[in-house]
């Protein structure tokens, strides 16, 4: 491992007391000795600070504040600033309840929250703006209702040192980046509503290529990646064409089409039906018999709002917005857009980890374990239930973790991975088995996200015990094979155990755990059940 990164305990240390602040600061005309030369962006100039080879530049406002008038409309450009904006300090996060699982919720912890959230972040090595570097542009996760750039594991200094100019970024959540309303609607230009926490993602997208040339990214050579919704998202943006031609390259992790496997996973629900649950929102709020719902509405606070919007919870238990196909961002679900072969036809890297449902499976009883099979699979009940059985009350929350791994999100990923390999891109597909060296997780295996730590380089945010050597070895190869993939399109390089490309013919894939190497055969029972529950 880079000796740097021997630098990454100080710098969680520097992330907590960033947590307590606001944004990227006031403007001003004066600059620390720690400051790089001024980039100046379309919008002003700038200044970041340099940390032993990485420039960081933190809260850059890269859209006018969504509050007011602007809660529920589609992102506006920043208003430009003359003097130079000293960006050291992260932006508030976008309002959120807590995150939802007691695993991992103090480092899942946004900290301070406000509606003026859009900011991004930038980790760059170049020392000069000709460089022209990849550029990795990370989407985070939290099921499109949690999250933010400025949580520790999604420190962007580990990887930004492998040569590479990595971006991350707020967009709206919940309520506010997801509320439809046939009033809404009506006021939009493009006749529809939702969707605002996409489009602030492509407005972010935009960002990057009008500016990113200024801190020696290559705007030409953008690889798009995110974990769990964030992954869902890079499946959306390859899906929509209002992201056409803002990147190169996509990387999925456990984030495929979780409606394929799981019916009731969000895949983009109709317009028409995201209006109705925001007009159940609006009358829980008791605006909905105003004389101007919206007025009413926009003067709602963020707290009430949050509580309202809470009620509305999918089969899973969680808040009940995301996407939606409107006819403008999606013209049709995701996965029926790769399953005709109209999604974005660039290079994709995409995988799962072995034990996804670890932590979201609740406690359950057979009874009611059985009765999901009905709820959730109709006809498809007896032959799903036949693959993960559960003849005792213990064995029924691992076998509920072992549905959601294969059907929620192995099936889907694979599905993506085929449907793109279908059309002619490479595809390069993975299954994560490292198990935690920290004892309090070890019983969770490979659980959902914690390759996000390798993947960084930012493991230690999230065990509490010295990496292993096995850990080191694994977050290097990880790294090398992402940023190889970010430069070229394609993982492989000098000193890596080959990755070959995936086809469903071949059905090969990457095991990145304790040892790297190819194997075959991804969860084809589950995947062919998916399909046949499809009617494909």
């Amino acid at each position: 491992m880079n000796g740097k990164r021997l630098l990454a305990v100080a710098v969680a240390c520097l992330l907590v007391v960033a947590f307590m602040v606001a944004g990227c600061g006031e403007e001003t005309t004066t600059r620390s000795e720690t400051t790089m030369e001024v980039p100046q962006l379309d919008s002003g100039p700038i200044s970041g600070n340099l940390d032993d080879g990485v420039w960081t530049y933190l809260g850059i406002p890269y859209a006018e504040p969504p509050v007011g008038e602007l809660r529920w409309k589609e992102p506006q450009p920043v208003t430009a600033w003359e003097d130079v904006l000293e960006c050291d300090d992260f932006g508030p996060a976008c309002p959120q309840n807590a995150w939802p699982y007691p695993v991992l919720s103090g480092i899942m912890d946004v900290g301070a929250t406000s509606e003026d959230c859009l900011y991004l972040n930038v980790w760059t090595p170049a020392e000069s703006p000709e460089e022209g570097l990849p550029v990795m542009v990370w989407i985070h996760g939290g099921g499109f209702t949690t999250g933010a750039g400025n949580i520790p594991i999604y420190n962007g200094r580990n990887l930004a040192e492998q040569g590479v100019v990595v971006v991350n970024f707020n967009y709206r959540l919940g309520p506010f980046g997801f509320l439809a309303l046939p009033e809404l609607s009506q006021e939009s230009p493009n006749g529809v509503s939702g969707n605002y926490g996409m489009l602030d993602q492509i407005a972010a997208l935009e960002w990057v290529r009008d500016n990113i040339n200024v801190f020696g990214g290559d705007p030409d050579n953008v690889t798009i990646f995110g974990e769990s919704a964030g992954g869902a998202s890079v499946c959306y943006l390859m899906a929509s064409p209002l992201a056409e031609g803002l990147f190169e390259r996509a990387i999925v992790e456990s984030g495929g089409f979780m409606d394929f496997g799981m019916p009731s996973g969000d895949d983009g629900g109709t317009l028409e039906d995201a209006e109705m649950t925001g007009r159940q929102i609006a009358r829980d709020l008791g605006a909905n018999d105003a004389d101007d719902v919206l007025a009413a509405m926009r003067e709602v606070t963020p707290e009430a709002l949050l509580e309202a919007a809470s009620e509305q919870t999918n089969v899973l238990g969680m808040m009940n917005m995301g996407p939606v196909v409107d006819g403008w961002f999606l013209t049709d679900a995701p996965s029926a857009v790769f399953a005709a072969g109209e999604q974005q036809d660039v290079p994709l890297l995409i995988g799962t980890n072995a034990n996804e449902g670890a932590y979201f499976a609740p406690d359950m009883t057979q009874q009611q374990y059985e009765l999901l099979f009905d709820y959730v699979y109709g006809e498809y009940a007896d032959q799903v239930y036949a693959l993960f059985p559960a003849d005792t009350p213990e064995q029924v929350k691992p076998a509920f973790s072992e549905l959601l791994t294969a059907m929620g999100f192995a099936a889907g990923s694979k599905f993506a991975a085929a449907t793109t390999a279908d059309i002619g891109a490479p595809v390069y597909l993975y299954k994560f088995t490292k198990v935690s060296s920290d004892p309090g997780l070890e019983p969770l295996g490979a659980f959902h996200g914690l390759e996000i730590t390798y993947v960084f380089g930012n493991f230690d945010q999230v065990q509490q015990v010295t990496p292993t050597a096995e850990d080191i070895a694994l977050s290097e190869a990880m790294m090398a094979y992402w940023t190889n993939f970010a430069a070229t399109g394609d993982p492989n390089g000098q000193g890596l155990p080959e990755w070959p490309a995936f086809t469903i013919d071949t059905d090969l894939y990457q095991e990145l755990g304790v040892n790297v190497s190819t194997q075959t055969g991804y969860y084809p029972q589950a995947y062919e059940l998916v399909l046949q529950i499809n009617g494909m």
